[in-house]
């Protein structure tokens, strides 16, 4: 089994330049519909039909309006980074993929309408960050997935049908696949620092730091089998030779 360590929770260039390359490419494709006045909704997933199966590549990109664009840039930006911190390894196939797998899941249960719009890649990246930290049973991850539901919690209500206008079928492929993910790359779990006093065989009396301990819990700096032995210390034996020229008169 693959384990990562603790040290792979590294802050890298990656962290900050590809969550602001994901929103700025977003932010220029909207540029681009304002300023030459063009509509890219026709790139978006549109259900069971061959030439919608384009916006599984392209839906992510293109938003309806600056409220829609401003309000997925935020989370894309946060759980991006959170997932080149807490998981560089697998990032990029959680991202690649999940936009693939949510996008044709889109397709198939669908209304016949145009789903366009990021909020199916953040559904992903929320859904795999809160089971990946549950599964993995690791305090930092299990920490980003309590944030996760604090941050992004309320999200939960739009994966039902509660407001026209809103793809909730691309929400609810987006967490079934980040939910699918997070088993897939179970394997992928941070080990946690398990110390010696956490094994099952750990003695106390053999503890070479417990030692210095006595039953009053004081402090003990030296330990009467470690005092100084003239005939037994390497440090009596040790022979000290002085060369020196004497004067000549």
């Amino acid at each position: 089994m693959n384990h990562l360590q603790d040290d792979n929770f590294k802050f890298t260039n990656g962290v900050i330049l590809y969550p602001i390359l994901f929103v700025l490419i977003i932010w220029i494709v909207f540029w681009v519909e304002i300023r030459f006045g063009i509509d890219f909704t026709f790139l978006g997933v549109y259900p069971q039909t061959l030439p919608g199966l384009k916006g599984v590549f392209f839906s992510p990109l293109i938003h309806s309006n600056i409220t829609h664009l401003y309000h997925n840039t935020i989370p894309l930006f946060v759980l991006t980074a959170a997932m080149f911190f807490f998981y560089k390894d697998i990032a990029w196939k959680v991202i690649v993929y999940g936009i693939l797998l949510s996008g044709l899941l889109t397709w198939v249960i669908g209304r016949p309408s145009y789903h366009i719009g990021a909020s199916g890649v953040i559904y992903v990246l929320v859904s795999f960050t809160f089971f990946k930290g549950v599964f993995a049973k690791h305090f930092r991850l299990i920490a980003l997935s309590l944030l996760v539901v604090f941050l992004y919690g309320s999200m939960l209500w739009y994966i039902f049908p509660v407001k026209e206008q809103m793809s909730w079928e691309g929400h609810l492929s987006g967490l079934i696949t980040g939910l699918l993910f997070a088993f897939i790359f179970r394997n992928k779990i941070a080990k946690p620092i398990k110390y010696e006093w956490e094994n099952p065989e750990y003695n106390e009396d053999d503890d070479p730091f417990l030692k210095h301990f006595d039953e009053d819990g004081n402090f003990i700096e030296t330990l009467p089998d470690q005092e100084e032995n003239p005939e037994t210390d390497e440090s009596s034996s040790i022979e000290v030779n002085y060369i020196f020229k004497e004067d000549e008169d």
